[in-house]
């Protein structure tokens, strides 16, 4: 039985109280200031956490376990700034994954669940980048091309069968 590496402290990231839509409303993402309707947006360090909690739970294609239990996703691979040309309501997300081993043949399908996933649960205006750790697989310039070429994600999410795979893997582990 596979015994994760680090345990995380669950008070740092989640709440188990709490749902996700819970956390980001707590981090005022979608509340607005009364005076002049700008919205009042959550420090990059509250949407790193926030991201990361999002995408721990996704589960493995292949292996019955998260992708935080196989330590393919991490939260020192979260990366998030402010701003975008200047637009200080943008953020700049970075997400980074290390498959498992250098010849992952389903590195694509893992960053496709992270897009996905993130997509579906970011309620901020953002720029998502998502990519596989430097080094950690033989063909990463090739999967990093397709996890961020919105037509490739687009056409990949039409074909039933992959997104159904998808969906199975970024279900929420209580449903």
């Amino acid at each position: 039985m596979f015994t994760p590496l680090v345990k995380r402290f669950k008070s740092l990231v989640t709440r188990s109280d709490m749902s996700i839509r819970e956390r980001m409303k707590n981090c005022d993402m979608v509340k607005y200031a009364s005076q002049n309707n700008n919205v009042e947006l959550c420090t990059p360090e509250e949407l790193k956490l926030t991201v990361y909690d999002i995408i721990r739970s996704i589960k493995d294609p292949e292996k019955p376990f998260t992708l935080e239990d196989l330590n393919v996703v991490y939260e020192d691979g979260v990366e998030v700034s402010r701003g975008l040309n200047g637009d200080q309501s943008v953020y700049l997300i970075t997400v980074e994954f290390k498959p498992t081993v250098s010849h992952c043949n389903l590195a694509t399908l893992i960053g496709l669940c992270i897009k996905v996933k993130l997509k579906q649960h970011l309620l901020i205006r953002h720029k998502l980048t998502i990519h596989v750790k430097e080094g950690s697989h033989i063909t990463g310039d090739a999967v990093n091309k397709q996890i961020n070429d919105k037509e490739r994600v687009a056409a990949a999410m039409e074909n039933n069968s992959l997104k159904e795979m998808v969906e199975k893997c970024i279900a929420d582990i209580d449903n």
